[in-house]
């Protein structure tokens, strides 16, 4: 999957992944963190309502987005005034308590997320082909801090029933892929019934979604 797929997604506003609500999955359990008001890490945050969420529960917010589109429309639609910083690797846009790093997720270093205690991965590690997944995850244990934490929330349905993204990563590889570094706890798991809207629009037979607390 290139960086092409996205832009193009983004342009022709082909983003049924972007939730407008806040996340409920996110607001019932990122007190399961136990967080101080430290700074959360936001891996392909597209324009997510939830950064101004958190900011709220007074963190600093560090997001990362491939496409500049996805931040001009973050901050002209809640109406923040950013400021745009060039740097080597990604423009930096940052305005009232949110920085969103414009760029490969890819190319960032451990020095851009200094000061990072956690992770809020809602729309990151299920936008990924299985064939990129280890190499996000492995380069997420190069740049992240090590006492980070990680609230993930991932989808699971038959693959074959939908071509993603959102792609489906179930339990067991999410286990595989985090636990050379990272303890996995599911927390907390949904299971949709056969006759919901969301699987009828989709033609899928089941989906759950599951809430991991890594550490």
């Amino acid at each position: 999957m290139k960086s092409e797929f996205w832009h193009q997604r983004w342009s022709e506003g082909q983003i049924g992944f972007h939730q407008s609500d806040i996340n409920g999955y996110l607001q019932e359990h990122w007190r399961n963190l136990y967080l101080d008001q430290g700074t959360v890490f936001v891996p392909l945050c597209g324009k997510s309502s939830d950064m101004l969420w958190l900011r709220d529960q007074g963190h600093s917010v560090i997001g990362s987005e491939l496409s500049e589109l996805a931040v001009k429309d973050f901050f002209e639609e809640n109406g923040l005034t950013p400021t745009i910083e060039e740097a080597e690797r990604y423009q930096r846009w940052s305005s009232d308590g949110i920085t969103i790093l414009v760029g490969d997720i890819f190319k960032l270093r451990a020095e851009d997320l200094m000061g990072v205690t956690t992770l809020y991965d809602r729309a990151a590690l299920v936008a990924l082909p299985e064939s990129m997944r280890w190499d996000y995850v492995h380069h997420l244990q190069k740049i992240l801090p090590h006492q980070c934490k990680m609230l993930l929330i991932a989808t699971t349905y038959p693959q074959e029933e939908m071509a993603g993204p959102p792609f489906s990563v179930d339990e067991r590889e999410i286990r595989a892929l985090y636990k050379s570094h990272w303890q996995v706890e599911q927390i907390f798991t949904h299971n949709f019934p056969d006759d919901h809207p969301r699987l009828k629009n989709r033609g899928i037979s089941r989906m759950e979604e599951s809430v991991y607390l890594i550490s």
